[in-house]
């Protein structure tokens, strides 16, 4: 059989050893001592819980053919646990809550730093299959995490792209409180009149002097599909969904 690990601490799991859900039943990600009732039972970040566990080096060393000291044993550890699911920030939300419950706070970070940060990078893919990066005013409309609305010139490049190949990227970078979230899907060019006046605002037409029905005027709406967090120094694969 294979051999399973706690997600939290890297323990290896047995029966025995198995943390319990909400309503009683095994959880077989987590051991006893790091999940009970459906709740972790450390309020700690990755480091504490590598720190805490860095005592127990000695029975790490049992059995291994040369000993490793604990600066060795926590080393080892930064390099594997970003891997387990409590500390990957990959996002795996769908509807309300994250599948992960480490990540019941992430949802509310993203939506947090899609509403207050200035600048949102988008990436479309250009006729040669490059990748192509623009700096963007912050989105106008979002629901939830899923869907983010943009203004933007409809003869611009970047329009022309998201025609021929709708594949998309955007991210939001917090580089003060290094955090970054960048999501994957597809961006639609939507130019009919609900759209524009749902995101219209005064003042457009210094941009746009037609006003709202101005046909250099058009609406990106980015529907995510997935998505890969960053955090305090730790970057990790994207996730299965949002």
């Amino acid at each position: 059989m294979e051999q399973k690990f706690c997600q939290s601490c890297g323990m290896p799991l047995t029966e025995e050893l198995l943390g319990t859900n909400a309503d009683g039943t095994k959880n077989e990600e987590y051991c006893i001592y790091c999940y009970k009732d459906g709740k972790f039972l450390q309020d700690c970040t990755m480091d504490e819980m590598i720190e805490h566990c860095a005592q127990f080096v000695d029975e790490a060393n049992k059995g291994l053919p040369q000993p490793i000291t604990r600066e060795e044993y926590i080393g080892q550890m930064k390099m594997y646990f970003p891997h387990l699911k409590r500390w990957r920030k990959e996002l795996t939300i769908k509807g309300e809550a994250p599948e992960n419950p480490a990540l019941m706070g992430v949802k509310d970070l993203i939506a947090k730093m899609a509403d207050t940060l200035p600048i949102t990078f988008i990436s479309s893919v250009d006729e040669d299959g490059f990748p192509c990066t623009k700096a963007m005013l912050s989105p106008r409309v979002r629901e939830g995490i899923k869907v983010f609305c943009f203004t933007t010139n409809t003869f611009s490049l970047r329009v022309a792209h998201y025609k021929a190949n709708p594949k998309a990227s955007i991210y939001f970078c917090d580089a003060e409180g290094f955090k970054g979230m960048m999501l994957r899907g597809t961006m639609e060019v939507l130019t009919d009149a609900a759209s524009k006046e749902m995101i219209w605002r005064e003042g457009d037409t210094e941009y746009y002097p037609g006003g709202v029905t101005d046909p250099n005027y058009c609406v990106l709406k980015f529907t995510a599909t997935d998505g890969r967090f960053y955090s305090d120094y730790y970057g990790h694969q994207p996730g299965q969904g949002v």
